[in-house]
C-alpha cells in the first residue's frame, strides 16, 4: 500500500509527499499525537471479512450484529461493523496447526501468503455461470489486485486488454484494478480536526520483499477459490484493512464480472473516508480489439467515447462509435461496456469516474494519482469530465463515509456488456435489489460445489479429496461437461442416449486452453446459455475420456462423436466443435413452437421459423428468442428439452492446419471406458452401429510431391526433406460450396461428410464401427517407416510431443504411435473373435488391403530375416516393402480423395482373423527392430533397455522427378534410406508399457530401467519429458529451441508423466505407484512453497532440475487446462471403482463388481497424524460419489491395503428406504441394471 500523505484542511493545497513506499508517516500540522497506532488482527478471522459482509447467514454476522446494531448510522450506504474493539494482534500460529490449515483456508481456499513479493503465477476463474448463465472470461496474477484481463467470448473483446502473462506481471498494478482511499483519522465532526491520508491498498511501491523485515510493510494474500479469487491486504499503520472479491455473475441473462471491495475501520478511533474503487483501463466494444489494441492502440482511441444512460455519472457505457475499419462497409457499433456500482445497503448508483486524467493527471504510467494527490474525490465527481478520443477508467467514487472502529464498508461494481444503452437501467435495478450480490455469490460457490459434487470423495487425506474435485472441474474446462437434454417423462429418464433417440448430450463450460500463459491459443467461450467454446482434438477427445464413467447415461456418445471423426484417408480434423442440432419435421417443429410459447409479438411463429431456420446450438436458440423478443410459456429447461427431443444431431469439427499423428491414439480409451460400463453393448456398438467420414478440406500429398532437395544448414550438401506434406485442396473447397444455401449464404451440414457418387448427388457414405477401426488399422499399418518400426509422420505433423515439429521434415516416425497401433489391432482381431461377424469395408480399401498383403507374402517368400546386429541401412527387402505399400495407400487415398464409390467387399471372420494376426506379428517385429537400433545420447550408448520414442530418416539415394515445389525446389523420390535415432523420451515406455500391462515381472522390470535412465530427475523425484537434448539438430522442432529444463526440453511436462504413473497401477504396481505420488511426483503431495501454486490445480510442465535457475527449479508453469487431469481421473477411476465395474457372467447377464485399489493411508495415515473415519462396529471407511450420485463407502474390516481384494458383501440402500443386501463379490442383474440406470439407488456399502 502506497501512502501518499497529507494534512491540514484541503487535500489539493497540500503538497504530497514523494511515492518513496516508505514515507508513510502522516503530516499532522498539530501537535497532538494521533490516539491510533499499529493494529493487527487475527489473519484468520480477517480473512471472513469478505465473507461475513456477503453472507448475512453466517453465525458470527449475525452476532455482531446483535451487539451493535445501535452503532450503525442510518444513511444512503450500509456501515457494516464486522469486528469489535479489542482485536488488534496478529494471530500466531501454534507449532501443532498442521500443514494444510496453513496451505487452505476453512472455505479450502488455497492462501498464498504476500502474494505479490513471491514469485509469479497466473490464473483465471473457470468462466462458468451455469447452465443458463452467461459468462465472462477473466485471469489473474499474483500481482497489483489480481485481475489482469476480462471480457466475453475470446480475447478479441476484452474489457480489460487481454496481455500475455509476462507483461500482465508487469502492468496489472498500473493499468488494472485501483483502490484509492482519502481518509481522516478522528475528528469527525471538523475534518480539521484529524490526521488525513491518502492510500493505495495494494500499491506495488509498497510490496513486501522476501527475506526482508519491515514492519512497515502491509501484509497481503490471495485466496485462490475454486470459484472466486480474493486478495486481503492489512495495514497496521493506517489501521484500514482491505478485501478484494471477484467472482463471475451466475445464471443471469447478461454477463458480467462482479468485484465487491470492502474497507474496514482498525483502528481504535473513528474514520471518515472517500475512496475510488475501480479499473484503471477499460476497453470499449468495436469489433475485434485485440489485433489493434497491439498494434494502432493510439489510432483506435479515435473511435472511443464514452456515453451515459443516465443523468448522472452512475450508468457510463464504452463503446466505440463505429468498429475501426476502412472499407466501404461501416458497422455503427450499438453494444457497450459498463461499470455500475454501488454501497452495500443501498440502491443508489455510486457515480464513475471515467476520465483518466482527473485520476492520474499527466502520469501516464498511472504509477501516481497525480490528479487525485492536487484534488480531492469529490471536487473530481463535481467537475466535468471527458471520455472521448481516449482510453477510459471506470472507478466508483464513495464519498464521506464515516466508520467507527471495527465498521466496514463495502462497495460492489458489475463490469459487464450490454446490447444497448437501453438494458443498463435494468441491470442496474436487477443487481442492486436487497441481497442480490450476496446471493449470487453464494450461488456461485454452491454451484461449483454442484458441479464437482459428482466425484466427492471422503478419504483420510482432505487434500487428496480437494484434489480430485479440482481436477474434475478442470477436467470439465477442457473437455467439457456432458448435460442430457431431452428428458420430458420417465421413460427418457430411465433410459441412456443410446436408448432413447429423444435423449440429446451436449457439452458445456468447454473451451480451447488459452490463457495468460499459453498466449498461442485463441480460447473462445459463448457468452450465452449453454456456453462452450470449441477444443482441440487431442484435448476433447483425452478428457472426455471418463465421461461415461461419471455419466452413465451418455452410453456410447463419445465413442460414435470421435470414431466420426475418422477421414477416409486415416485422419482427423484439427478442431472439435459443438454438436448441432436440426429439426427435419417442419409440423413437429410447429407443434413444439405451439407448445413452449405465449402467442405474445407472434411468439409462435417466430419460434417456428427459428426452428425450421436450419442448423443450431441451444445457446443460440436463447439469444434469438431473447433478440426476437419470444415470450416462452413454459421453464427455460422444459422448452430445450422439448426441442431437442424432436431435432436430430450432428458432430462438428474444422480442419484446422495439417494432420497430426496421434489423434486416432484416445479412442481404444474411449472404448474401453464404454465397455467397462457396458460390456453388453459393445457388439451393437461395433456392427450395428452406421458411422460417416469426416471430409476435410486438406489432401495428403504423395511422396513425390513432398519429399524436396534442398541445402543442408551449412550449405555444404545437400539432403531430402519432408516439406508441405498437406495441401489446402480448392477442389474440395467446391464440392462444399456446392452445398451452399443460395438464401441464407450458409453451407448445409452436409457438406462435411464425404459422400459417394458425384457432386452434391451422392449419399453420405457410412460404415459400421468395427469397420471404420479396421480402416484405421490398415491405414496406420501401411504408414510404417521403411524399417518397419515407427509410424510415419507423413501427413506434416507430429504425435502427441507437437514440440517435436521438425520431425516430419526429416521423414521422421515415431514409436509412440507403433504401441499404440499394436493395440489397436489386438482389440479389432478380439472382437472380431469374440463376435464372428464379417467385416464390411469400402471397396476401394479392400483393393489397398489386397496389395499390402500381397506385398508381405512377397517379403515372407523373400526369405528376409533381422540379424542378430542392425545396421542403419534400411535393407533392401523392407524398402521395396515399404514403397510398395506406400504407393497402395497413396492410390487408394486417390481413389478415395473426393468420394466413395459407395460399393463395398466383405472380409469373413476367418480371413480378419488371420490378415489381422499376421499384420500385428509384424508389428511386433518393428517393436523388436526398435529395441536393437535404440536410442543415443548424453550417457546413452543404446543398452538402456527402454524403447525409443522416434527416429529420422536420412534418404541416401534418390531421383528427380522433374517437377519443382511451389518455392523452385526440385522434387524426388527416394531410392534409398537409413535410420537416425535420438535420445531417451519418457513418452515410449509410457505407452510400450500398454503392451506388457498384463505381465508384472515385465512391468516392474521396465519401471526399474526407467527409473535409473536418464529420464529420472532425482533432484525432484520426477520424471522428465526428455533425456539431456545437448548436441541434437535443431532440426527436430521447438524442444531444442528452449532452455534444458523448460517447456517441453527436459521438464516436467506433467500430462506426460501422469500417464505413466497411470500405467503403474494398471499394470497393479501399486507399491511404485503409491511410492511415486507420496514422493512428491504426483499432486497434492508436492512441496508448496517449491511448486508456487495451489496443490489441487495441475500445471501443463514444472521447471526441472535441469533448468540453470535454481529459484525456478520445481515450479509451474501454464495453469490448470491440462491433459494431467484426465489421466488424475483414470487414476481415480482404478483407485476407487476397479477397471471394470461391470461384467458378463457366464449367462451373458451384466453384474457388477467393485474391486478398489486403495492403501491403508487413505483410510488412516497415522503418519501424517490423520485420523480415519469409522462404522459403527468400528471398521475404516472412505467413501466417494459414484455416478455422481450413489454414495459408495468402502469398510475395510481388514484394516489392511485394498489391493485386489475381492468384496465380500454389499448392502444397497434404495431411495425408499429398502434394501438389497447380497453375500458375494458380484452383485446380481436385477440390481445392477438400476445401480447402471440410477433408479431409486440412493447407497452401496461394500465390505472387504
Amino acid at each position: 500500500m502506497t501512502s501518499y500523505q497529507s494534512g491540514g484542511p484541503a487535500y489539493r493545497d497540500v503538497e504530497a509527499e514523494p511515492l518513496t513506499g516508505n514515507a508513510i508517516s502522516p503530516i499532522n500540522t498539530s501537535t497532538t499525537t494521533p490516539s491510533w497506532k499499529k493494529y493487527g488482527m487475527g489473519a484468520a478471522l480477517i480473512a471472513l471479512v469478505g465473507y461475513v459482509t456477503l453472507n448475512t447467514s453466517s453465525p458470527f454476522h449475525n452476532a455482531i450484529l446483535s451487539t451493535t446494531t445501535a452503532d450503525v448510522p442510518s444513511s444512503h450506504y450500509s456501515v457494516v461493523p464486522t469486528l469489535g474493539k479489542g482485536h488488534h494482534h496478529h494471530h500466531k500460529k501454534s507449532e501443532e496447526e498442521d500443514d494444510e490449515t496453513e496451505l487452505f483456508d476453512e472455505r479450502r481456499r488455497f492462501i498464498v501468503r504476500d502474494f505479490d513479493a513471491r514469485s509469479t503465477f497466473s490464473n483465471f476463474l473457470p468462466g462458468v455461470a451455469g447452465v443458463f448463465g452467461k459468462p465472462v472470461w477473466s485471469f489473474y496474477v499474483n500481482r497489483g489486485q489480481g485481475l489482469a484481463s476480462f471480457g466475453l467470448a475470446s480475447k478479441d473483446f476484452p474489457i480489460m486488454e487481454f496481455n500475455t502473462a509476462n507483461k500482465a506481471y508487469q502492468v496489472t498494478p498500473y493499468v488494472g484494478f485501483r483502490t484509492f482511499v482519502q481518509g481522516v483519522r478522528g475528528g469527525h465532526k471538523k475534518k480539521e480536526d484529524g490526521v488525513s491520508f491518502l492510500i493505495e491498498p495494494f500499491s506495488p511501491a509498497n510490496s513486501k520483499v522476501e527475506g526482508v523485515e519491515d514492519a512497515s510493510k502491509p501484509d497481503r494474500t490471495m485466496y485462490v477459490g475454486t470459484n472466486e479469487m480474493e486478495i486481503l491486504e492489512v495495514d497496521d499503520v493506517h489501521g484500514v484493512t482491505t478485501s478484494v472479491n471477484y467472482f463471475v455473475m451466475p445464471e443471469e441473462d447478461f454477463a458480467a464480472l462482479v468485484r465487491r471491495t470492502t474497507i474496514t475501520n482498525t483502528g481504535d478511533d473513528d474514520l471518515t473516508l472517500s475512496a475510488l474503487d475501480g479499473l484503471a483501463k477499460v476497453e470499449p466494444t468495436g469489433g475485434r480489439l485485440q489485433w489493434g489494441l497491439k498494434n494502432i492502440g493510439r489510432t483506435l482511441e479515435g473511435w472511443m467515447g464514452v456515453y451515459h444512460a443516465n443523468d448522472d455519472l452512475g450508468l457510463p457505457f464504452y463503446r466505440m462509435s463505429t468498429e475501426p475499419s476502412d472499407t466501404a462497409s461501416v458497422k455503427i457499433e450499438k453494444a457497450g461496456h459498463y461499470c455500475i456500482s454501488f454501497m452495500d445497503g443501498s440502491d443508489d448508483l455510486l457515480p464513475i469516474v471515467y476520465d483518466t486524467e482527473k485520476v492520474f493527471g499527466f502520469s501516464t504510467t498511472l504509477q501516481e494519482p497525480n490528479g487525485l494527490i492536487k484534488s480531492s474525490i469529490e471536487d473530481i465527481v463535481a467537475n466535468p469530465q471527458y471520455g472521448d478520443a481516449k482510453t477510459s477508467s471506470a472507478f466508483a467514487a464513495a464519498q464521506d463515509v464515516k466508520l467507527a472502529p471495527g465498521e466496514s464498508v463495502t462497495v460492489t461494481s458489475v463490469y459487464g456488456q450490454a446490447e444497448n444503452i437501453e438494458d443498463l437501467p435494468k441491470i442496474a435495478k436487477t443487481i442492486t435489489k436487497k441481497h442480490f450480490i450476496t446471493d449470487k455469490f453464494q450461488r456461485a460457490r454452491d454451484m461449483m460445489n454442484e458441479l464437482t459434487s459428482k466425484v466427492e470423495t471422503h478419504t483420510a487425506n482432505k487434500l487428496f479429496d480437494g484434489t480430485i474435485k479440482q481436477n474434475y472441474l478442470d477436467n470439465s474446462l477442457r473437455g467439457g461437461m456432458p448435460v442430457i437434454l431431452g428428458d420430458l417423462d420417465d421413460d427418457a429418464r430411465s433410459s441412456n442416449a443410446d436408448e432413447d433417440s429423444r435423449l440429446k448430450v451436449y457439452h458445456v463450460f468447454s473451451r480451447i486452453h488459452g490463457d495468460l500463459e499459453r498466449d498461442y491459443n485463441d480460447f473462445n467461450i459463448d457468452p450465452t446459455y449453454f456456453s462452450q467454446g470449441p477444443g482441440n482434438y487431442r484435448d476433447v477427445a483425452q478428457n472426455r475420456r471418463n465421461d461415461v464413467v461419471f455419466s452413465p447415461r451418455i452410453g456410447s456418445f463419445v465413442v460414435k462423436q470421435f470414431l466420426s471423426f475418422i477421414q477416409a484417408d486415416g485422419y482427423e480434423p484439427l478442431t472439435v466443435q459443438a454438436y448441432a442440432y436440426q429439426i427435419e419435421n417442419p409440423n413437429e417443429a410447429s407443434r413444439v413452437a405451439a407448445l413452449i410459447t405465449a402467442d405474445v409479438n407472434n411468439s409462435t411463429q417466430t419460434v417456428r421459423n427459428i426452428l425450421s431456420g436450419g442448423i443450431f446450438r441451444p445457446g443460440q436458440l436463447f439469444s434469438l428468442f431473447d433478440q426476437l423478443g419470444v415470450t416462452l410459456s413454459v421453464s427455460n429447461q422444459r422448452a430445450i428439452d422439448e426441442i431437442m427431443a424432436i431435432a436430430t444431431e450432428t458432430p462438428m469439427a474444422l480442419y484446422g492446419s495439417g494432420y497430426w499423428a496421434d489423434h486416432w491414439e484416445y479412442y481404444l480409451d474411449l472404448i474401453e471406458a464404454y465397455t467397462s460400463i457396458y460390456p453388453d453393448g459393445e457388439e451393437s456398438l461395433m456392427y450395428d452401429t452406421e458411422l460417416r467420414y469426416f471430409f476435410s478440406t486438406a489432401t495428403v500429398k504423395p511422396r513425390s510431391q513432398k519429399y524436396v532437395e534442398d541445402y543442408t544448414f551449412d550449405g555444404k550438401s545437400k539432403h531430402i526433406l519432408q516439406l508441405d506434406a498437406t495441401i489446402f485442396d480448392t477442389d474440395k473447397v467446391a464440392e462444399q460450396e456446392a452445398f451452399r444455401n443460395v438464401t441464407t449464404g450458409l453451407v448445409a451440414n452436409e457438406a462435411n461428410w464425404q459422400r459417394t457418387g458425384g457432386p452434391a448427388n451422392g449419399r453420405a457414405f457410412t460404415s459400421p464401427a468395427i469397420s471404420k477401426l479396421f480402416l484405421l488399422g490398415a491405414m496406420k499399418y501401411s504408414m510404417r517407416d521403411a524399417y518397419g518400426m515407427g509410424v510415419e509422420y507423413e501427413g506434416g505433423r507430429p504425435g502427441w510431443n507437437d514440440a517435436m515439429n521438425g520431425l516430419a521434415g526429416m521423414v521422421g516416425s515415431g514409436m509412440p504411435e507403433t504401441f499404440e497401433l499394436s493395440e489397436l489391432l489386438k482389440y479389432v482381431l478380439s472382437v472380431v473373435k469374440k463376435y464372428q461377424r464379417p467385416l464390411v469395408i469400402p471397396a476401394e480399401l479392400g483393393e489397398m488391403v489386397d496389395t499390402v498383403n500381397d506385398a508381405l507374402d512377397e517379403l515372407l517368400a523373400s526369405g528376409y530375416e533381422d540379424s542378430e546386429e542392425l545396421s542403419h541401412k534400411v535393407p533392401k527387402e523392407l524398402f521395396k516393402y515399404w514403397d510398395t505399400v506406400a504407393s497402395a495407400r497413396e492410390s487408394y487415398r486417390n481413389e478415395v480423395q473426393y468420394y466413395f464409390s459407395g460399393d463395398t467387399v466383405e472380409i469373413a471372420p476367418e480371413d480378419a482373423i488371420d490378415m489381422l494376426t499376421k499384420w500385428f506379428d509384424q508389428v511386433q517385429l518393428g517393436v523388436a527392430r526398435a529395441m536393437k537400433i535404440g536410442s543415443r545420447g548424453i550417457d546413452d550408448d543404446g543398452t538402456s533397455g527402454l524403447p525409443p520414442s522416434y527416429f529420422s530418416y536420412n534418404i541416401t539415394k534418390w531421383k528427380r522427378t522433374n517437377e519443382k515445389n511451389d518455392k523452385g525446389l526440385p522434387l524426388v523420390n527416394a531410392e534409398a534410406m537409413s535410420v537416425g535415432v535420438f535420445p531417451l523420451f519418457l513418452e515410449a515406455p509410457t505407452r510400450y508399457m500398454k503392451l506388457i500391462v498384463d505381465d508384472q515381472d515385465k512391468m516392474v522390470d521396465m519401471y526399474e530401467k526407467v527409473l535409473k535412465s536418464g529420464l529420472r530427475d532425482d533432484g525432484l523425484k520426477m520424471y522428465y519429458l526428455s533425456a539431456d537434448l545437448t548436441g541434437q539438430s535443431y532440426d527436430m522442432g521447438r524442444m531444442m529451441a528452449f532452455a534444458a529444463g523448460w517447456l517441453e526440453n527436459q521438464s516436467i511436462w506433467m500430462h506426460m508423466s501422469y500417464k505413466y504413473y497411470l500405467q503403474l497401477i494398471r499394470g497393479k504396481l501399486y507399491e511404485q505407484f503409491y511410492s511415486e505420488m507420496k514422493g512428491g511426483g504426483m499432486l497434492p503431495f508436492m512441496d508448496p512453497k517449491v511448486y508456487g501454486r495451489s496443490l489441487m490445480e495441475c500445471s501443463s510442465f514444472i521447471a526441472s532440475s535441469a533448468f540453470l535457475d535454481p529459484s525456478v527449479v520445481g515450479r509451474g508453469f501454464l495453469a490448470r487446462l491440462s491433459g494431467s487431469t484426465a489421466e488424475f481421473l483414470s487414476i481415480w477411476r482404478l483407485m476407487f471403482i476397479g477397471p471394470n465395474p461391470f461384467v458378463m457372467n457366464d449367462d451373458g447377464d451384466v453384474e457388477m463388481q467393485l474391486i478398489p485399489a486403495l492403501p491403508l493411508w487413505l483410510f488412516e495415515d497415522k503418519e501424517a497424524g490423520a485420523e480415519g473415519a469409522r462404522d459403527e462396529d468400528g471398521n475404516l471407511i472412505v467413501s466417494y460419489k459414484l455416478f455422481a450420485s450413489i454414495m459408495v463407502t468402502y469398510h475395510n474390516t481388514l484394516g489392511t491395503d485394498l489391493f485386489e481384494v475381492e468384496p465380500t458383501s454389499y448392502i444397497v440402500t434404495m431411495t425408499d428406504g429398502s434394501t438389497v443386501e447380497v453375500e458375494g463379490s458380484k452383485i446380481p442383474t436385477e440390481t445392477t441394471v438400476k445401480i447402471r440406470k440410477l433408479l431409486g439407488v440412493e447407497t452401496i456399502d461394500v465390505y472387504f
